[in-house]
């Protein structure tokens, strides 16, 4: 099975959650992630694409908040499309070396 038809077939059966409000909270310490209270894993979005094999970042516009933008377009949307906008407006402005909390709509 291709790279693309795995990753369909992966998020073909997602649930999605467009148009609502979610929170994004990250740990600086650990690099973990919650969205909407359940934890995102950097392994599920390398298999789309890796960006990053060292996980999860923010507060730059490179591989970890790449990384980190494509798990929660995947896990919300169940496709890829938007993001490296995600990256940039939500994601790249956080601060760097801190813990985060943010809401934001899709």
């Amino acid at each position: 099975m291709g790279s693309s038809n795995r990753v369909a077939f992966l998020f073909s059966n997602h649930e999605t959650h467009h148009g609502m409000k979610h929170t994004l909270k990250g740990e600086a310490e650990t690099r973990r992630v919650w969205l909407d209270g359940k934890e995102l894993t950097p392994e599920e979005s390398q298999t789309y694409r890796n960006h990053s094999p060292d996980g999860f970042s923010w507060g730059y516009g490179g591989s970890g908040p790449a990384q980190l933008a494509l798990a929660v377009m995947l896990e919300i949307n169940g496709a890829a499309f938007g993001y490296q906008e995600f990256k940039w407006k939500e994601l790249a402005t956080l601060k760097m070396d801190g813990d985060f909390e943010t809401t934001f709509e899709l």
